[in-house]
């Protein structure tokens, strides 16, 4: 039996306009289109071109007077709706998705620069990224430097210079330094620059820059948003005038573009990530504790903890601690190598933000091609492990870390801290306390600018705290 022919006018999907959404329900229904055929899964269009009426139409369409897809290169309604789904969790004007996250961080950089600008970068970032700056930019004429991301003084002396351009991740890759968002942005605003903010380790969830004044925030949603290992995929997003007319001339005109079929499996990603984050974050705090407890670990990172030492900052910024785990372990790359292969239950992998957890060596992996003066400026040594937590049973997480500890140990060490069970039942937001001053640190850290959410604020998901706010801002 032939199935009657459908409309051809998509409509977006019959949810409230009347008041905001929260965060589970944009990520459940934001930006939902349907076709004639009413289906309940986003339609996936897996089409390369569209066709048109009339010779008419397709010239009107390219004279931007008639609104129509073209090519899915230009968009496409997949991932025209992945697109205004991050718009609502982000808070942003526009947003534009591409075929990975690098291609994300490269259209954001690339779409704005112009020989002779110039770019300051905190040195904490991504391989990549780092790449990017250090090495591809000055080819095109571009100006860069960089700074110690913690340290609001080396950023003040940066930007006494005009600048076109600031980068910086927060947390960073792989040593979960904290930059002042609010601090670096009025700085960077002051000396005329765009401020980029690869906010993958935090997600939207845990923190928008934007509200702290970031004008760009950029993505790869290969990490949690889909978040099982599954598809590529990055997001760039910004102010509405800024991404159609700089970015999209780049992009559609260059090809970084996100398949279809990726932007589906993302938007079903998406679905759960208020379910999966809160219990990643709740695992990794708990790990964090076991490992500060053993007496193969030299060194414990975890931006939530009392021992970090820009912890203040975290809890002004952030709503939880994130996913990620990074230690030194006694003994430098041989017994790293050595604590990795001894797993059994985490994963030796360069990703981030799976559902399965998921361990990697910077010096030899992500950041290999920093080099070695550059990895101890930013603090990784040869003993260095980021540990991406996921969603197995914490006890048994615990277990499989305590056993690989064990296999580098000089003598067996127990493990002293208890295995605390992962609640799954929501909490109740307790009164926000104002958050903590940052302990003094060294290379000279600022304090928070930022206060934490009135008491009352609804909660994100199930976590003990709500998101902090910045303060109204201008521009």
């Amino acid at each position: 039996m032939f199935a009657p022919r459908a409309p051809k006018v998509l409509r977006m999907a019959k949810i409230p306009s009347d008041r905001p959404l929260r965060p589970a329900t944009q990520l459940v229904h934001g930006g939902q289109m349907r076709t004639g055929f009413d289906e309940t899964a986003e339609a996936l269009f897996l089409t390369s071109g569209f066709v048109y009426d009339s010779a008419e139409q397709a010239e009107a369409t390219f004279l931007g007077t008639a609104e129509h897809f073209q090519y899915s290169r230009f968009g496409n309604p997949t991932t025209s709706m992945l697109e205004q789904r991050l718009v609502l969790l982000e808070g942003a004007e526009a947003c534009r998705v591409t075929a990975t996250g690098m291609a994300a961080v490269s259209a954001g950089l690339l779409a704005h620069l112009k020989a002779s600008d110039r770019v300051v970068a905190s040195r904490a970032l991504f391989g990549s990224c780092h790449w990017i700056v250090s090495t591809l930019l000055p080819r095109y004429g571009i100006r860069t430097e960089f700074v110690d991301g913690g340290d609001l003084q080396q950023w003040k002396a940066a930007l006494t210079t005009p600048t076109a351009l600031v980068l910086l991740e927060t947390p960073s890759n792989p040593m979960l330094e904290l930059v002042d968002l609010a601090a670096v942005c009025d700085l960077a605003h002051a000396a005329g620059a765009l401020v980029v903010v690869d906010n993958v380790f935090a997600t939207p969830l845990l923190q928008k820059p934007m509200q702290f004044g970031a004008d760009v925030v950029v993505y790869s949603c290969t990490k949690h948003m889909d978040g099982q290992g599954r598809v590529l995929g990055g997001a760039v997003l910004g102010r509405k005038k800024w991404v159609e007319e700089v970015l999209q001339p780049f992009i559609r005109n260059t090809g970084p573009s996100m398949s279809p079929f990726n932007a589906w499996v993302i938007l079903k990603g998406l679905e759960t990530l208020h379910l999966r984050l809160p219990a990643m974050c709740r695992s990794a705090a708990a790990i964090a504790d076991f490992l500060a407890e053993r007496s193969e670990v030299a060194r414990v990172l975890y931006p939530f903890r009392a021992d970090h030492p820009q912890q203040g900052l975290a809890k002004a910024q952030m709503a939880a601690g994130g996913s990620l785990v990074t230690f030194d372990v006694q003994g430098g790359k041989e017994a790293a190598f050595r604590f990795m292969n001894a797993l059994r239950i985490v994963a030796v992998s360069n990703n981030l933000g799976d559902s399965k957890s998921l361990v990697t060596h910077p010096a030899t992996t992500t950041h290999m091609r920093v080099g070695a003066e550059e990895r101890a400026k930013l603090g990784i040594t040869d003993g260095t492990i980021r540990l991406s937590v996921g969603l197995e049973d914490v006890a048994d997480l615990i277990e499989d870390l305590s056993t690989a500890l064990d296999a580098i140990a000089p003598v067996q060490v127990p493990t002293r801290r208890p295995v605390l069970p992962v609640e799954a039942e929501p909490v109740a937001a307790p009164a926000a306390e104002p958050a903590a001053e940052a302990p003094k640190a060294r290379r000279g850290k600022s304090k928070p600018s930022a206060a934490p959410a009135e008491a009352g604020t609804p909660l994100l998901f199930e976590l003990a705290s709500p998101l902090p706010e910045a303060p109204g801002r201008k521009g």
